[in-house]
């Protein structure tokens, strides 16, 4: 079982992810590929993603992604970094600037129970060129089994942070936590998952993110590392309208006439009104990119913004969804042209389909 000690400073700084996270939902659908308990909704998916990475080529790089992501038992920390909730290109950032320390304890845990392929021994060696490659693996990969998703994943994120939002307005911090159950159960400052092999993390006034997962289905999930962010990674309820299903293309008309970042932006905001950071999240780029394009895109008329607070609240004008509607387009489901690499941290302990532990 895992215990996590709250303390009233945790209690205070325990919060909902604004949005899925990449890197987590990439490495839990790296795990999907392998059929488990609780999966019974993922087979079409399964059989699309295996037809999509094969057509991706990556050979054996795609095998030790694979045998860095047992569906079992442990998986590295380093594979899921915390500045990865910021976008996935910071979140490879932060792969590739994973100090050797962090990497050889990782790459050790992982081999006490399974052969690696020679190359693990040069990603604990914190050798650039793997790391490089590998990263750019786990781009690719996520451009094949997670993006085309990405409409029924962040509906479903949505659907489960409203929930959760709700209940903490009505109840506090303690209501949120309440509202884990059956996942997980809180009682007298402890929050405590009964599928997870035995751990016990305090988290000592650093408070704890809480983090839906469209991948999941194995229970909820934390870092082994006691010193890494606290995170509670846990599955999202998947309704008739969520199951995965690709979306349709974004529409190359209107990708040549103002861009595909600027397309990405205005189907982000086409299902609600988004924050500025919200847009840099999900679309995977800086703040200050993000509030570059909404400001061209509102001044050719395609976007409103408010300021809601201190924060900034965009939304597509009339003009702006009539230009999506006429592409017939669903909500941003890929990733905008390569861009600079950016900066990024994280990990999981699985539950009851994992019994050894992350």
């Amino acid at each position: 079982m895992l215990r996590i000690n709250f303390t009233a400073d945790d209690i205070a700084r325990t919060r909902i992810a604004a949005g899925p996270d990449p890197l987590w939902e990439l490495v839990l659908a790296l795990q999907m590929l392998t059929p488990q308990r609780g999966d019974l909704l993922f087979g079409g998916w399964r059989r699309e993603a295996g037809d999509a990475l094969r057509r991706a080529g990556l050979g054996p790089w795609l095998r030790l992604l694979l045998a860095l992501t047992p569906n079992v038992g442990y998986f590295p920390d380093f594979l899921n970094p915390i500045d990865a909730m910021r976008g996935l290109e910071h979140g490879l950032e932060a792969i590739r600037r994973t100090g050797k320390p962090a990497l050889q304890r990782d790459m050790r845990h992982l081999a006490r129970n399974r052969r690696l392929p020679a190359r693990a021994r040069d990603i604990a060696e914190g050798d650039p060129g793997t790391l490089t490659e590998l990263t750019d693996s786990m781009r690719t990969c996520h451009d094949a089994v997670v993006a085309p998703y990405r409409h029924s994943i962040e509906t479903a994120f949505e659907r489960d942070r409203a929930a959760k939002a709700n209940a903490l307005a009505s109840s506090g911090v303690e209501g949120l936590l309440r509202s884990l159950d059956p996942l997980a159960t809180w009682s007298s400052g402890e929050l405590r998952v009964p599928t997870h092999r035995d751990q016990e993390l305090r988290l000592d006034g650093r408070g704890l993110v809480l983090i839906p997962s469209y991948f999941c289905v194995s229970g909820p999930l934390t870092m082994l590392d006691p010193t890494l962010p606290p995170v509670l990674i846990y599955p999202v309820a998947r309704q008739p309208d969520t199951l995965p299903a690709r979306a349709v293309p974004r529409p190359e008309a209107l990708c040549a006439l103002i861009g595909a970042t600027r397309t990405a932006v205005l189907q982000v905001i086409s299902t609600r009104p988004r924050t500025t950071d919200e847009l840099a999240h999900r679309v995977g780029i800086s703040p200050a990119s993000a509030s570059e394009h909404a400001a061209v895109l509102r001044r050719a008329g395609l976007v409103t913004s408010h300021r809601d607070g201190h924060r900034m609240q965009h939304q597509p004008t009339a003009l702006g969804l009539a230009l999506l509607t006429q592409t017939r387009q669903t909500p941003f489901s890929g990733s905008p042209p390569r861009r600079q690499r950016l900066a990024g941290p994280a990990r999981t302990v699985p539950g009851s389909a994992n019994p050894g532990g992350h």
